[in-house]
């Protein structure tokens, strides 16, 4: 086991330094593109260092834009699984909760989140409670997707087993549907992670005077390239942080799955 745990750790390092490589190529060495729009990772990893004390050209230091969108993501993402995946394990379960449900998600899950970014500047104006409401939406709907997808794959033997020895239909769907479950459920939380992020982003470009996708619209305004690829690293780094968490979550709560 800690061999292939080595074993994964050197190829992960050898692929982020193959990628770190061929950009330095790419930029420094060749010059395939003009380092204005294009700059080295020399000059990225100046400016994310810059950026952590220096607040031009967008009103704000990197940590305070981090924070703000942190606030936003979280709230708003935390909100749409509390919610989705109940939602979703009930319209699974029960038919009658599906019949009523499904129609309305059915025909609101097409809409884009963005799409809502103009409804929620109207109804709510620019501040913390639109764009959560926006990641919300985009949150809720992988929750409740694969949720209700986990709760139908149940293995009907497992459910007529339970219900042999006398469990109760609630009692089912606490010890046999939702463990079964689990697995759909949890990478449901990580699709609605990486949708929480997309649409902040969205969101903070389109009306904020804070966040991390502020700052990446403010640069490009300007032209600081090396400061958008920061805003684009950091969005990148914390996003895979929180999904680390969830599959070490996973790994403690889900029963029979494989050691990674």
């Amino acid at each position: 086991m800690k061999e292939k745990k080595l074993k994964y750790t050197l190829i992960s390092t050898a692929s982020v330094f193959c990628f770190l490589l061929i950009w330095y190529l790419i930029a420094d060495v060749f010059k395939v593109f003009p380092s204005s729009t294009f700059p080295s990772p020399f000059k990225v990893a100046t400016a994310f260092v810059r950026k952590l004390t220096v607040t031009t050209p967008d009103g704000g230091t990197l940590g305070k834009h981090l924070i703000a969108s942190l606030k936003v993501v979280l709230l708003g993402y935390l909100l749409g699984i509390v919610i989705g995946v109940p939602l979703g394990i009930l319209m699974g379960w029960y038919r009658r909760v599906d019949l009523i449900v499904k129609p309305l998600f059915d025909l609101i899950r097409p809409i884009p989140p963005v799409g809502w970014i103009p409804l929620m500047i109207l109804w709510l104006g620019i501040g913390i409670q639109a764009k959560a409401t926006v990641i919300f939406v985009s949150a809720v709907t992988p929750a409740i997707i694969n949720a209700y997808t986990g709760i139908k794959q149940t293995n009907p033997v497992h459910i007529w087993v339970a219900r042999t020895f006398g469990a109760s239909n609630f009692e089912t769907l606490l010890k046999v549907g939702i463990p079964s479950a689990l697995p759909m459920i949890f990478a449901g939380l990580k699709v609605s992670l990486g949708a929480s992020w997309m649409a902040l982003v969205a969101a903070e470009m389109l009306a904020s005077t804070e966040g991390l996708g502020y700052m990446i619209q403010m640069n490009r305004m300007v032209g600081k390239a090396d400061n958008i690829m920061v805003g684009m690293i950091t969005i990148g780094l914390v996003g895979a942080l929180l999904t680390y968490i969830l599959e070490t979550l996973e790994k403690k709560l889900v029963k029979g799955g494989r050691n990674k």
